[in-house]
């Protein structure tokens, strides 16, 4: 016979009541109940402590607004590690992680965009903390970011342009052709920089990347002595018709042109 609405809400009460009283090992169990009645409720129960609340963070199916409360009852007193948790969970709602994210350590926040089941608002909340940092993070730290961080963390190290973090950055797994391009056409690039890429095994090889370096203006000459020989007749004609070229520049293109001529 199938229990009555009454003796379904008579056994609701008693866990809520369970819920409220129970000790700190009971709190252990509770706080991975699948009601989320059971678990507002542990919220108010004394024996409450940090080590029960980041149990239930762990937890990747909590209600929305669980993240929330947890963040309105500890708000006065809200340790680090919760607020941690808090950031990590992937019901943690936009608005609050953005407010925890300041409070976070540079690595936590890097992290924060690599861990199971974050969302897509989580990791560019953390990528954009991320970046806004950088300007006054230490040298060592930005190489060890480099090694680390997302494709856009990585991206805006680029940009810097500094031949200190450069290496670091172009072996980096995540950085993306497009953000070392940008770096070689644009105002950071200089001849240290431009000639590290183009010594760089995963990257000489590119032809977009050759190219970006023979248009640069920057570009020492030994790479256009090295790669000219090595391009078809069609793109040495097109590097000559470049505008951003040096007048140096453009006197051993017309040579290695010349010498093709003569070969021929």
């Amino acid at each position: 016979m199938d229990a009555g609405p009454e003796h379904l809400d008579a056994a609701k009460a008693k866990n809520l009541t369970a819920a409220l009283r129970a000790t700190t090992d009971r709190l252990f169990q509770l706080v991975l109940d699948s009601d989320p009645d059971i678990l507002k409720a542990t919220l108010h129960n004394p024996n409450l402590s940090d080590d029960h609340l980041l149990v239930m963070l762990k937890r990747r199916d909590l209600p929305e607004e669980l993240p929330k409360l947890i963040h309105q009852r500890r708000k006065k007193n809200l340790s680090h590690q919760l607020m941690v948790a808090l950031a990590k969970n992937p019901t943690t709602p936009g608005s609050l992680i953005r407010n925890l994210l300041p409070h976070l350590r540079m690595f936590e926040l890097v992290d924060l965009c690599f861990i199971p089941g974050v969302t897509a608002d989580q990791r560019l909340a953390a990528e954009r903390a991320i970046i806004q940092r950088l300007p006054t993070t230490p040298l060592g730290n930005k190489i060890t970011i480099a090694r680390r961080a997302t494709a856009n963390v990585v991206g805006e190290l680029l940009k810097e342009g500094d031949p200190r973090t450069l290496e670091a950055c172009l072996n980096s797994s995540r950085v993306k052709e497009a953000a070392v391009f940008q770096l070689l056409n644009g105002p950071a690039s200089t001849a240290t920089t431009i000639s590290m890429i183009a010594r760089n095994s995963r990257w000489n090889q590119r032809p977009n990347i050759r190219m970006a370096i023979l248009k640069n203006r920057l570009t020492p000459a030994i790479w256009f002595t090295i790669w000219l020989p090595t391009l078809p007749v069609v793109l040495i004609n097109q590097l000559l018709a470049s505008r951003r070229l040096s007048p140096q520049q453009k006197v051993l293109i017309q040579a290695e042109l010349k010498n093709r001529t003569k070969r021929h």
